[in-house]
């Protein structure tokens, strides 16, 4: 099996973007992502975590590498990646993981005693909430919830990358990919070199054609990698947050 993370897979070098390219205001529709497919961690302890998971979250270890984990509760659904990493990590711009469930008191029973479901520390500053909606399946990818300093501005960058406008939700400004959604919320996210989050991958039909929409959009492009079930771009997305447009080659067969 072969991931799409940064580090794992063959990069290809990325030409850079030509003096002068025009900037338009956004992707058109045909190469918009299409769904929220798993946010990337930085973790000392990645084992913990996908064991609280596997206990508690309905989710399991879809794959386990010598560098990363990755947990869900559908391979083809949102899943969590936890990459090893060299030492603690600072939140950034994290705030937290939004996890969908039909029957939310049920998903409370299923927690340790006296952890609340609106904010579970699993270690390491890797926080969930649960969400009751309407869902087909159990803890999937409702959100990932980051902090920034004008959330309704950077609600707005993220449309040029393929992102939909959504509704507020409880005051914090929202986009959407899919039915699930990144949650801005006003707060500082401090600068640091050693982010707990790692990146934040969206499942499109084509990497390459985000590729050159980027060059088009004067968006940096960090990186290509070509690994054996997926071929991924990272881009460097807004308040310096990476967003990776990932696709499933006809190889994928996690389950």
């Amino acid at each position: 099996m072969g991931m799409s993370e940064r580090g794992v897979g063959r990069r290809r070098e990325v030409a850079p973007i030509p003096r002068g390219s025009p900037v338009a205001p956004g992707y058109p529709g045909r190469v918009r992502p299409k769904t929220l497919d798993h946010v990337a961690f930085w973790v000392e302890r990645r084992d913990t975590i996908a064991e609280f998971a596997v206990r508690h979250l309905g989710m399991h270890v879809i794959d386990r590498q010598d560098t990363f984990t990755l947990i869900g509760a559908d391979a083809r659904r949102g899943k969590l990646t936890l990459f090893d990493a060299d030492g603690r990590r600072e939140p950034g711009a994290f705030s937290r993981v939004g996890l969908r469930v039909s029957d939310l008191s049920r998903a409370r029973r299923a927690l340790p005693e006296g952890i609340a479901s609106d904010g579970v520390e699993i270690a390491e500053g890797v926080r969930v909430a649960l969400v009751e909606a309407d869902t087909d399946v159990e803890f999937d990818l409702d959100h990932v919830a980051l902090l920034a300093r004008d959330p309704e501005a950077t609600a707005r960058e993220y449309l040029r990358y393929g992102f939909a406008v959504a509704a507020a939700r409880n005051g914090a400004a929202r986009v959407e990919v899919g039915g699930a959604f990144v949650e801005l919320h006003r707060g500082e996210p401090r600068e640091t070199d050693r982010p707990l989050l790692n990146h934040i991958a969206v499942l499109v039909d084509s990497a390459d054609a985000h590729v050159e929409e980027a060059h088009r959009l004067g968006i940096e492009v960090e990186n290509v990698v070509d690994a054996a079930n997926t071929y991924a771009a990272f881009l460097t997305g807004p308040d310096g947050v990476r967003i990776e447009y990932v696709e499933h080659k006809p190889s994928f067969s996690l389950t």
